[in-house]
């Protein structure tokens, strides 16, 4: 049953010639993904800081990143709608416009400071940034040979990994190492003073994000974005009524095996400085752990250019499988280890992370021809599954912060399920797909 969502990208132009005459563009487009990523891990450093400030639980403390994950699944369609109306380059202005609104918002709330307004404000950054997504995914999938979709999609999303990257030192240098509780040993009770001046820490950093967003805002808007042309338009709703996106199983198991990837991904990071600041893993300070989140989101850089090179000669199906099965292993060391191991064996599962949502998405898309925007729009709602962050949170509360990363280990092993089999293109009811294993091949009269 299709429903409205991924960008619909056509102009009704001309296609615009050989696959080299979207380097530009694809250039440019790195650049949004470097900005979301980066602010998107800023989180990771600004959730312990929040937790010292309004003195959180861990369940209140990850509901912050849950309602930053709600607003992908509640504005995934209003913004496919929105980029119909608008057009494809003037929605990616919007977005960045919706994530400069909020980042100002941002500073609002530091300066009363409010625990409310500080979640109203990072839901409005995350609408942005869905608007950003739906458009962009399907984008960099469809331009350029189909062959190679899921590749190109890694090495894109290397940018975005670079942007998670520096976010924690940016965070770990202007928010924790300004405060006073990024700086105090663990355990450290705040007066009232205290948590009132380092709430203000956030002012300047989202100050520069809101600044650096808008400059990109006029750049994209001044930018000729090459149109995809009539090959990539969308399929007239008659001709989608005699397709269902149900008898496609690569996408009917891909969407949930986005959704419970996001879930160990964004446990990993939202709890990262708090697990590695105890006294029996690293015993650091917020700010130093906040360094050490850096080498979590270089694994994911490097992974990803990686698997974008090995993807070339090795299934994509087989490179995620393995790297399931790393991230499994690492997992199970984080949970029943101490000291330095235990702080590694999680830095380590960002390489393992590295090359999943990218190549999830890839192969759930696969062989959809005519349903492929529906199928992406879908694809991109399940980035909805990191507001389940909450559950860790309240395992962590419950059965301590270690034992909660059990909750990571069991996601792994659903995207070892998908690898082995939910990603094979079969179509219910028919043969399976002709499709060479590993390589997400869309006929170019049917991407959407």
């Amino acid at each position: 049953m299709p429903v409205p969502s991924g960008a619909p990208i056509n102009s009704g132009s001309p296609s615009v010639g050989p696959a080299q005459s979207y380097t530009a563009a694809l250039t440019l487009l790195a650049s949004l993904f470097f900005m979301w990523g980066f602010i998107t891990v800023i989180n990771n450093t600004l959730l312990p800081h929040l937790r010292s400030v309004f003195d959180l639980s861990y369940t209140q403390t990850t509901l912050i990143e849950s309602v930053w994950f709600i607003a992908y699944f509640v504005a995934s369609i209003p913004s496919a709608k929105l980029i119909e109306r608008i057009g494809y380059q003037k929605a990616l202005v919007v977005g960045l416009l919706i994530m400069a609104a909020g980042s100002l918002g941002m500073m609002l709330a530091a300066s009363l400071p409010s625990y409310g307004v500080t979640l109203v404000m990072l839901f409005i950054i995350a609408c942005g940034i869905s608007l950003l997504q739906v458009a962009a995914n399907p984008y960099v999938v469809v331009v350029g040979a189909p062959e190679t979709a899921s590749s190109r999609l890694n090495l894109v999303q290397a940018m975005n990994s670079a942007g998670t990257m520096l976010a924690p030192m940016f965070g770990a240098y202007l928010i924790l190492g300004r405060s006073k509780g990024g700086t105090a040993e663990a355990g450290t009770v705040l007066t009232q003073a205290e948590r009132l001046a380092d709430a203000h820490s956030v002012i300047l950093p989202y100050g520069l994000v809101a600044v650096a967003l808008l400059v990109l805002a006029v750049i994209i808007a001044r930018f000729p974005l090459p149109a995809m042309g009539a090959a990539s338009s969308r399929v007239s709703r008659e001709e989608r009524k005699n397709h269902s996106l149900w008898r496609h199983r690569n996408l009917v198991w891909g969407v949930p095996a986005i959704f419970i990837y996001l879930i160990a991904e964004i446990g990993v990071a939202n709890l990262f400085v708090n697990f590695v600041s105890q006294p029996d893993i690293a015993n650091l300070t917020h700010e130093q752990a906040g360094n050490y989140l850096t080498f979590l989101w270089a694994g994911m850089m490097v992974g990803r250019f990686l698997g974008a090179a090995i993807m070339q000669r090795v299934s994509a199906e087989a490179l995620l499988a393995a790297f399931s099965i790393g991230a499994f292993i690492v997992m199970l060391v984080t949970v029943f280890a101490h000291g330095p191991v235990a702080m590694w064996s999680l830095i380590l599962v960002g390489l393992f992370h590295s090359i999943m949502f990218p190549t999830i998405f890839a192969l759930g898309i696969r062989g959809l021809g005519p349903l492929t925007e529906e199928g992406s729009g879908l694809l991109i709602m399940a980035i909805a599954g990191g507001a389940l962050v909450i559950v860790q949170g309240w395992l962590a509360d419950l059965y301590g912060l270690q034992m909660s990363f059990l909750l990571t280990a069991a996601c792994e092993l659903y995207i070892l399920f998908y690898a082995l089999w939910g990603a094979k293109p079969f179509v219910s009811g028919d043969a399976p797909a002709a499709v060479e294993p590993g390589r997400p091949e869309m006929a170019s009269s049917d991407a959407a």
